[in-house]
């Protein structure tokens, strides 16, 4: 879990709504330089004092992680520890050159908190630490500037920094800060389909949905003409006579079919465009996002794809009419498109709710 730390230290007028905002989220750490302003906080929150640019207060309070810099303190992590055996420690590292950038790996290596401030902009010095600790099993928390720079850091090297200390700028940036840290996606329960019908039903637009991912071999997108009913669509990852692989590429759909993107939300093929982000699934139902580099919508013969889940539930997929369109069947074989009859089972998934402007919404709704 990836852990966001609101810094509470110079917020100003709409500080109380902002903490108020930042409980209701449940940010996992509050970060003050006062042990009083841990007062009225609840025992669910972690208290982070860093008294940056202060001295360290005689007595630590509510805190629970205590963050120095033993240049400016006088003393390290290591020596308060054994004397205050209650209290976590951490150290603060400002990273401006390779001197400081060897102490940061050495902190995040054996501290159990390291607090890192990167004044360059570029994340190579990130990346560097983070492969230096690999192994650590202490946290190391970055600070971030603002959410968007909170988000880059949290994907830096696929692992990202344990977590992301910001000081907001306004109501919302908590909420955003929180979202941020759990970008994870769940995994979905895939259902076996057994195909019943195809039928060619002449031309149509097609969208090619081009990813800046490489997909694995049993991965690809979700793709559905009705929003309860979808089927796992194979990437071109497989050789093809005629054509070179494209395996950051899924041959999805006609355009008015869904797909799903992240918070349970579906979007039109159609309206995808560059750097939008779309569900990547495996056979194994696990999920991961992936953003979008480019669409491809082309005029193509199209087939319609009739099939039924064990509930009874119909589900219907329009495709490009053409062999090397394929979807995933159970064990990830890979099934070409127009060779489907009556009786093959491919692979797909069953949203529970219809949707409004793609989001889920439980109400009436009718797709045939």
């Amino acid at each position: 879990m990836k852990l966001s730390w609101l810094d509470a230290r110079s917020l100003g007028e709409a500080k109380e709504a902002i903490l108020q905002e930042a409980l209701h989220y449940r940010l996992e750490g509050i970060v003050a330089d006062d042990p009083a302003d841990f007062a009225d906080l609840p025992p669910t929150v972690t208290k982070v004092l860093f008294p940056q640019g202060k001295p360290l207060p005689a007595e630590f309070g509510d805190a629970s992680v205590v963050i120095v810099d033993p240049a400016g303190h006088g003393i390290t992590p290591a020596e308060l520890a054994c004397k205050h055996p209650e209290v976590e420690f951490g150290r603060f590292v400002e990273i401006i050159d390779a001197p400081t950038l060897e102490d940061a790996c050495e902190s995040a290596r054996t501290e159990k908190w390291s607090v890192l401030l990167f004044r360059d902009p570029t994340k190579i010095p990130l990346e560097i630490v983070i492969a230096a600790a690999a192994r650590a099993t202490g946290s190391m928390i970055t600070v971030a500037k603002d959410v968007e720079e909170a988000e880059i850091i949290f994907g830096v090297l696929e692992h990202g920094s344990d977590g992301v200390m910001m000081a907001p700028k306004a109501v919302g940036d908590a909420a955003h800060l929180k979202a941020a840290a759990t970008a994870d996606v769940p995994d979905l329960n895939l259902v076996e389909l057994e195909v019943r019908h195809t039928e060619h039903i002449g031309m149509g637009e097609r969208a090619c949905v081009d990813t800046c991912t490489y997909f694995r071999e049993d991965e690809g997108i979700l793709v559905g003409s009705h929003s309860k009913g979808m089927i796992l669509c194979v990437s071109e990852t497989h050789p093809l006579p005629y054509m070179p692989t494209r395996p950051f590429r899924v041959n999805a759909g006609a355009i008015h079919s869904y797909t799903l993107s992240k918070d349970e939300r579906t979007n039109y093929l159609s309206e995808l465009k560059a750097g939008s982000k779309v569900l990547a699934v495996d056979i194994k139902g696990q999920t991961r996002l992936v953003t979008v580099g480019r669409v491809k919508i082309e005029s193509r013969p199209l087939i319609s794809i009739d099939a039924v889940a064990p509930n009874g539930q119909q589900v219907n997929l329009i495709l490009q009419d053409d062999w090397h369109v394929r979807v995933l069947g159970p064990g990830g074989v890979v099934l070409n498109s127009t060779e489907l009859k009556p009786g093959d089972k491919v692979l797909g998934f069953l949203p529970s709710e219809d949707r409004h402007v793609g989001y889920p919404i439980d109400e009436f709704c009718l797709e045939k």
